[in-house]
């Protein structure tokens, strides 16, 4: 049935119909008519203090979650502030819808010094989302909504963005809402499951690599594994596919020498939703001597990086299901939990050398967190050196990090959009103290929403990973030491609590109290030194 609708009551009604509750984004000029009908269909906005930050609560939101999360903008610079964010999500693999206004339907073609006025705002977003659509009619727009939730919820999800002329946002037409698309999960070839399960059944020595693809398989591979009697090891988007205390899991962080021997040492490798990219190998490809079996979602991703002996493109929960039933081995559990408990020895040995100077953190980190909780972390040394392969984790969905792109300044943000998806469990921010520079204003829009959100600030000087380089460089090294920040004074000026910790047992009392606080509270944390 349809009704009279304007462009941006048109816009707020599908995403509601959609299942959306949240939004994330700053009003401006131009979106004024979205925001004007987002109370009438129970949309709660939330305001951020900048639209990158906006960008990555919504992708916080949508991996805590594992639902699409919603970056609202206005046109051109608040946009593109957005688009570093865009383009994390991206990066890995996030359901993020970015809107949007554009300039009017029948501006000039080579422009004229409109407000706002980009080049070509949607092309810019094109160049790092899956795609990025502009509207040219207000009865589009249902339409326009429904197959970017369709695209963002099958197979591999990326981020879409979609480009509302500012002149429909107020016209009114009759507008027909689009249901939602339900698309059934993708199944895996026969054929080439059953390839699969022959290859499994003789192994004697199988491994399983989990990524972020299967986070919402953890059930069906804890299954297969324990079938196979396979060790698990987990790129740092998949942390937490199989919990950490499991006799089969060795870890997450694919760059240890624990991992590359483990799966030299195997023959047969099962990699479930991962690249096996540079970012999280770090050190060089993976020597896989024996056949590789390959489970993705993404057609092209299948054959990325390493090409497969067989490949099942199917949804990771499903391509598991069918090839678990496919299985007539027997399997070896106790092999599998020998080889893994001596992988995971090894694993934790390097690990706690490369995280020497942050066991102190990530053992309180652990105390606080339990198993249900939810570590944001950003592009950060304490990160990716400390917690990837040093914190437990229990659950999927509980390490949300910038793996591929990298980005400064997510934590913080990607932490908030994080806490409001999932309010019931503990959920704590990590950053260092340049990283928090990019993104520190959000302290105020956590403060605004009175989270009890512990903010971790591991302060080491500046930007210390490129000091480190510039030294194994034999460079001069120049432009990476930041004079003192008062973080707990800034926290207190923006409305959060600020307290410092200067070793282990003071932060486990300031995390236990800041996830009981009536707001945020920013932890000061010196860098103590290795060892």
């Amino acid at each position: 049935m349809s009704e009279k609708l304007t462009g941006g009551e048109a816009l707020v009604a599908a995403l509601r119909a959609h299942g959306t509750e949240t939004v994330f984004g700053i009003p401006g000029t131009h979106n004024l008519p979205v925001y004007a009908a987002l109370s009438r269909y129970g949309v709660r906005n939330v305001t951020p203090r900048h639209e990158q930050g906006a960008g990555f609560a919504a992708d916080g939101w949508a991996r805590a979650s594992g639902r699409p999360g919603v970056c609202l903008t206005t046109t051109g610079p608040a946009l593109l502030n957005a688009a570093t964010a865009a383009a994390q999500a991206y990066s890995d693999s996030v359901p993020v819808l970015f809107l949007s206004p554009g300039l009017p339907l029948r501006h000039p073609g080579r422009g004229n010094g409109y407000l706002h006025e980009v080049k070509d705002q949607r092309g810019a977003l094109e160049a790092v989302v899956a795609y990025s659509h502009r509207v040219t009619a207000v009865e589009e727009i249902p339409v326009a909504v429904a197959r970017a939730f369709a695209a963002m919820t099958t197979g591999r999800p990326r981020p879409v963005h979609l480009e509302i002329p500012l002149d429909l946002l107020d016209e009114q037409a009759a507008v027909t809402l689009a249901e939602p698309v339900t698309v059934p999960p993708l199944a895996p070839a026969a054929t080439k499951v059953r390839a699969a399960a022959r290859i499994l059944d003789d192994a004697v020595r199988p491994v399983v690599v989990a990524g972020g693809g299967s986070n919402g398989a953890a059930r069906e591979l804890r299954a297969l594994a324990e079938r196979l009697g396979a060790p698990v090891v987990t790129t740092a988007n998949g942390k937490g596919v199989l919990p950490d205390d499991h006799p089969l899991a060795v870890g997450a962080g694919l760059h240890h020498r624990a991992v590359h021997d483990l799966v030299t040492d195997s023959d047969a490798v099962l990699a479930v939703g991962t690249e096996l990219a540079p970012s999280d190998l770090w050190f060089g490809p993976l020597d896989i001597p024996g056949p590789l079996i390959r489970i993705d979602a993404d057609a092209e991703a299948v054959t990325a990086n390493a090409l497969p002996d067989v490949a099942l493109v199917a949804d990771a929960a499903l391509g598991l299901g069918t090839l678990l039933k496919h299985l007539t081995g027997p399997g070896s559990v106790a092999l599998g939990a020998e080889r893994a408990a001596r992988a995971r020895a090894h694993h934790r040995e390097q690990a706690r050398a490369e995280g020497a100077a942050h066991l102190g953190l990530t053992r309180a980190l652990a105390t606080a967190l339990g198993r249900e909780g939810v570590l944001a972390g950003d592009s950060t040394m304490a990160c990716y050196y400390g917690a990837l392969s040093n914190l437990p984790a229990h659950t999927p969905r509980s390490f949300l990090y910038p793996t591929g792109l990298g980005t400064l300044g997510y934590g913080l943000p990607a932490a908030i959009g994080a806490k409001l998806a999932r309010p019931d469990v503990p959920v704590i921010a990590l950053h260092g103290d340049g990283g928090l520079m990019f993104t520190v204003q959000e302290l105020a829009a956590a403060a605004q929403l009175k989270l009890p959100l512990p903010v971790v600030v591991v302060d080491n000087g500046g930007y210390g990973e490129i000091r480190d380089e510039m030294t194994a460089r034999g460079d001069t090294v120049h432009a990476v030491d930041l004079p003192a920040v008062d973080f707990p004074l800034a926290a207190r000026a923006m409305g959060c609590h600020g307290v410092r910790a200067d070793d282990e047992s003071q932060l486990v009392h300031a995390l236990g109290a800041a996830l009981a606080a009536d707001r945020p509270t920013l932890i000061h944390f010196p860098e103590p030194a290795a060892g």
